[in-house]
């Protein structure tokens, strides 16, 4: 069947259906009749109001399901809290008829145009034998194909998170949709990444209307022409031909019709060298850039395995709370979700219980210390050592509700395995004076229940995407070593 606005209603955005961005949805066709799974409302408890001028039906057993999943401190019985109170609050409005539905909108929420359906009364229905009568999906099952007869020609589909669930539905000839709302981008590889490529004539088409002047070390270019509109603040843009000068900068304004690009500063050059890292690659200079910039407050950074993301990030925070007295401290966190197995409580304080999760610290530590110092022996190094660590912070995320960082450096390592609800949490403990990095690879996420369109990390690229004080930049190539690049290649 065709998809509706509906089946897809908000891919592009949580609060905002895809089709009323801007402009207001026209409805396409009859409105359909959704039939919500319970791990719908457990995933997204408004996910009620998000079928625009659909309607929504409930079977008991879904309500059955909810009571079951409501009790504990998990995301799962929270979404199932709040689900509950929502159907509490359409049921007491002051029309409420529950045998002709309930409108949607009778609690305020202006996009849901449907109305609410539960199921009042035994529907009879017929299925295969080998589907065991008792099983709740089996049961929601049922209830659709009695719809399905019932409403006939009205298109009634099931929405589920449930794979297995949508299959079933399909070979018994139902229609069913996953529910997209809770992605922000369809596509990985839409998302944007920081960077863009001038075209090849860049030079020759718009060099004699380029403006330039030089400022404090670096040099500004105005330029006009069809690429602005392509462009974002913050964004790196270069170009690189054989025979001619090649640029890499920084867009730094846009206005009207015209962007203004500032040079960078070549960190790939031993006299600016940061902790004694220099970048070894393009993308690795545009985001030591960001790193260093004071008035950049938030960097994310995406790539493989052996990027440099946590070396350059470390190496960053330690020249700017060291040298340079920017920050206090850096304050280092990661999402503790295991590739294996857990490995249950560990004694100790929580800086010690961090400490299993925090290798990848301590393996660039290993490097930035040596680099330093020039041969100072061992004391000199293990003196370096208990500096480095005396200004280093290892927080665990369970505990970060309430607290503000002021002038300090976060780095929150592995942040694709957050969920978008918990990167709000994080980035909103900033205090004055501080600077977060997000860093994550998302092809590395262990979370079950995220993907890579819905993980918290391209949630928070998308969403700061453009603003003045944030920048992102995706580093492509691996610089760990030629056998862990051609792994990352062939396995």
């Amino acid at each position: 069947p065709t998809r509706s606005t509906a089946g897809k209603a908000g891919a592009s955005a949580p609060e905002v259906p895809a089709t009323s961005r801007g402009k207001k949805a026209v409805p396409q066709g009859p409105a359909k009749l959704f039939v919500l799974d319970t791990n719908v409302l457990l995933h997204d408890p408004t996910s009620l109001f998000r079928f625009e001028e659909h309607d929504i039906f409930l079977p008991m057993i879904v309500l059955e399901e909810l009571d079951g999943h409501k009790k504990g401190m998990t995301e799962v019985a929270r979404n199932g809290r709040q689900a509950s109170r929502t159907l509490d609050a359409l049921v007491a409005t002051q029309e409420a008829d529950i045998a002709r539905g309930l409108r949607l909108d009778a609690t305020g929420q202006k996009a849901a145009g449907g109305c609410l359906y539960f199921q009042t009364a035994p529907l009879s229905y017929q299925l295969p034998t080998s589907l065991p009568q008792g099983k709740a999906d089996n049961q929601i099952l049922g209830v659709l194909e009695a719809l399905s007869k019932l409403h006939a020609p009205r298109e009634v589909v099931l929405v589920s998170k449930d794979i297995n669930m949508r299959v079933k539905a399909r070979a018994l000839g139902l229609n069913a949709e996953d529910y997209q709302n809770d992605k922000t981008l369809d596509d990985a590889d839409l998302l944007y990444s920081g960077l863009l490529a001038l075209p090849a004539d860049f030079w020759t088409k718009n060099g004699k209307s380029v403006e330039s002047w030089q400022s404090g070390g670096n040099t500004f270019y105005r330029i006009s022409g069809p690429i602005v509109p392509q462009l974002m603040i913050n964004q790196f843009v270069y170009f690189e031909a054989p025979g001619e000068p090649s640029l890499f900068a920084r867009v730094s304004e846009i206005r009207d019709k015209t962007a203004v690009l500032q040079t960078l500063k070549d960190y790939g050059s031993a006299k600016n060298s940061v902790w004694g890292v220099t970048t070894r690659n393009r993308e690795q200079n545009f985001a030591m850039n960001l790193l260093m910039d004071p008035d950049v407050d938030l960097v994310t950074l995406t790539g493989t395995a052996g990027t440099g993301k946590t070396l350059m990030a470390l190496a960053a925070g330690l020249t700017q709370v060291l040298d340079d007295r920017r920050y206090t401290e850096i304050i280092m966190t990661r999402a503790t979700v295991s590739v294996g197995e857990d490995i249950g409580f560990l004694p100790g304080t929580e800086e010690e219980k961090m400490g299993p999760w925090m290798g990848a610290l301590d393996d660039n530590l290993e490097f930035l210390a040596k680099g330093d110092g020039g041969n100072a022996g061992e004391w000199g190094r293990a003196a370096t050592n208990e500096l480095i660590r005396s200004r280093i912070k290892i927080k665990s995320m369970n505990f970060m509700r309430g607290r503000t960082f002021m002038n300090k450096y976060v780095i929150i390592d592995e942040a694709q395995n957050l969920t978008p609800k918990q990167m709000k949490t994080l980035i909103t403990r900033a205090g004055p004076g501080t600077k977060i990095i997000c860093m994550g690879n998302l092809a590395q996420i262990d979370t079950p229940y995220l993907t890579e369109g819905s993980s918290g990390l391209t949630y928070a690229v998308d969403r700061f995407k453009g603003w003045p004080h944030s920048g992102h930049i995706t580093l492509a190539r691996g610089e760990r070593s030629r056998l862990a690049d051609f792994a990352s290649e062939v396995l």
